[in-house]
């Protein structure tokens, strides 16, 4: 059984930072492609970033490319985002996800469709 647990979410104010986790089990995760999305309230869910299973490529959205890092740690079979200088409008339920469809180890999933489990979400809010 496959499952995706996120923590770390909570209450910032802006400018603050938050580091979220997502633990994996049930999946060989050094070969997953791993990505965190997010819905605020009243929008549809969107891409943040991703990374790939080698943990030696990265991609961001552009809203938050230069604030937020995502990383991995294979033998833990945890994916972080790393969230600084966090704004009101990045408040939303953030999802972890993970893709086991690629087999090559570079490569990176930023649509929604690509991923095959979901985590629960945690909740970022961030006040101004």
């Amino acid at each position: 059984q496959v499952q995706l647990v996120e923590s770390g979410g909570g209450l910032v104010q802006a400018g603050g930072s938050l580091r979220l986790s997502c633990a994996a089990s049930g999946l060989t995760f050094s070969r997953c492609v791993m990505g965190w999305f997010r819905r605020a309230p009243g929008k549809e869910r969107e891409f943040v970033a991703t990374i790939a299973m080698s943990g030696g490529r990265t991609y961001y959205a552009d809203s938050t490319k230069g604030r937020f890092t995502i990383s991995r740690d294979n033998a833990k079979n945890t994916v972080y985002l790393q969230m600084n200088s966090l704004k009101p409008e990045d408040t939303a339920v953030y999802y972890c996800a993970a893709d086991i469809g690629k087999t090559y180890y570079r490569t990176i999933s930023t649509r929604e469709s690509e991923y095959d489990y979901w985590g629960q979400g945690t909740q970022v809010t961030v006040s101004s």
